[in-house]
Order: C-alpha cells, then structure tokens, then sequence
C-alpha cells in the first residue's frame, strides 16, 4: 500500500457508529493515487455512513481524516469540493434544467462567486457527456431522464467537478450490465491514466474483481479488513461477509465468485 504522507485521503483510528450499528471501529486507511477501492458488505452494514463520514458530512465518534495532508475539519467546504466529489447512492433533480446546464454544476466549486462557466467548462461538461454516451441528450430535461439516465448524469457531474478524490456509492444502480461496464471504464480510466483516487460502495462482487484494486470489507459489530483485492477476495471471507456459502469459479481466464445456493440440485 502506498504510504499516508503520499495519499491524498487518510484515515486514522477512525470509530465510525450510527444508531446502535458500529460501522467501523479503530479503522486505519490510506487510499492512495491510482487506486480503486472497493467498500463492500451486506445491507445495513453501513457503506453510506462510512462514505459521508470520509466526505466530511457525518461526523465519527473518534478519529480523523486528512485530504492531501490537512484535517478535513480543518478545511472550508468550497476547498474540499475542489479535491474530493461524492455521488451519492440516490439521484433526485428539484429543478428543471438541461443534462448540459446540470452537468456544469460540477464546476461551481471552482468558479468565483457570480462569474460564469467559461468555454474550457462547457467543453468538459460535453466531454463527460459523451464519455458515459450521453451527448445527445445533453438539451433534454434532467427531469424527463430514466433512472438509469439519470445515474449517468450525476456522475458526469463529478466528472466535470473533477476532484482527485471520488466517494462512489453504489454507481452501478439502475443500470444494466452494459452500462455499469460503460461507467466503470470511465471511472477506471480516471483512476489510472489521471493518477486519481477512488471508493466505491458496490454489491457486485464480481465488478469489484474487475475493477478494483483494493477492497475493504466490512463485517457488521465495526470489524473490517483491507487490503488487496486478490487478497482478501477469497470464498472463505466472502461467506463470512454475506453470511452464506459462496464458492469461487475460475476458468484460468476470470475468477467469478457465486452463491453456492441452500439446495443440492442433484437431489431434486
């Protein structure tokens, strides 16, 4: 793992609790440039917490976090947008607007207070756009979107607000098999080539071996691990994990892991 003083987000002895779920307890994490961490667990567990509480919007029972080296409560809200962009798990537009003019607001962060987007901001809010396949509906209402539409524009919106950091929650929502391999190309792309970091909470296991370069794995009762992802994502600690039988599946080409299921279907 690269170490802390070279990641832009860290996390120390981090106590993370809500209502009477202990997220995490004594967490210690560096997410470093280029990589892709996966934040897996069942429901309940609280992925949503932990990612609000790395974004700085909840707050943990003990610990800290740094954002390139500076407490997080030590800094302005404007400041942390500027490095780290959440998506969160659900998308709802109150106002009416275009997929264009909404997909600019990832640039707020960055503009002076009254000024305008200038013409590098509409290009890279068209860029975004057409990345997640979406230019041609960049004059339609974002009120008028499917759900699945509507998932890939806010995360275009986080493409155009740039951040070195990225808090995912589950970006794979709404979308078919086609489109999640869409998204996740483009987030992988952003992480590697652009040395940028990332978190995603996700329930696809087998997404997270293919995209992931890390994982953290979080049990219930603040226990957790971290690591590699070919590591720690083995059928003995995903059985642990969901609290059923899962067995791995590995052709030489892809390991896929898959829930062994409570029948034996020989017997029937």
């Amino acid at each position: 793992m690269i170490p802390a003083a070279q990641s832009p987000l860290v996390v120390e002895d981090l106590d993370v609790r809500i209502g009477p779920v202990d997220v995490v307890r004594d967490l210690n994490l560096a997410v470093g440039r280029g990589e892709f961490w996966g934040l897996l667990g069942p429901n309940g567990v609280g992925k949503t917490t932990l990612l609000k509480t790395f974004a700085g919007v909840f707050e943990p029972e003990r610990g800290g976090i740094s954002l390139d080296g500076k407490r997080m409560d030590e800094r302005r809200r404007r400041d942390i947008a500027r490095r780290l962009g959440m998506l969160p798990q659900h998308t709802h537009y109150a106002f009416d607007a275009t997929c264009l003019e909404t997909a600019l607001v990832g640039r707020h962060p960055h503009i002076k207070p009254w000024a305008r987007e200038s013409r590098a901001d509409h290009e890279r809010a068209r860029d975004a756009l057409a990345d997640l396949e979406m230019l041609e509906l960049a004059g339609r209402s974002c009120m008028d979107l499917s759900g699945g539409e509507s998932r890939r524009l806010a995360l275009a919106t986080l493409l155009v607000q740039d951040p070195q950091v990225m808090l995912l929650d589950e970006p794979t929502n709404h979308l078919d098999p086609a489109n999640q391999v869409t998204i996740l190309n483009v987030l992988h792309r952003q992480v590697v080539e652009a040395r940028k970091s990332a978190v995603m909470a996700l329930h696809e296991v087998n997404l997270a071996t293919c995209y992931c370069s890390h994982v953290l794995l979080l049990y219930g009762n603040g226990e957790w691990d971290a690591g590699p992802t070919d590591e720690l994502l083995t059928a003995e600690n995903l059985s642990r994990l969901y609290r059923c039988r899962v067995r791995l599946i590995d052709d030489g080409r892809q390991r896929v892991f898959a829930v062994a299921g409570g029948f034996d279907r020989q017997t029937r």
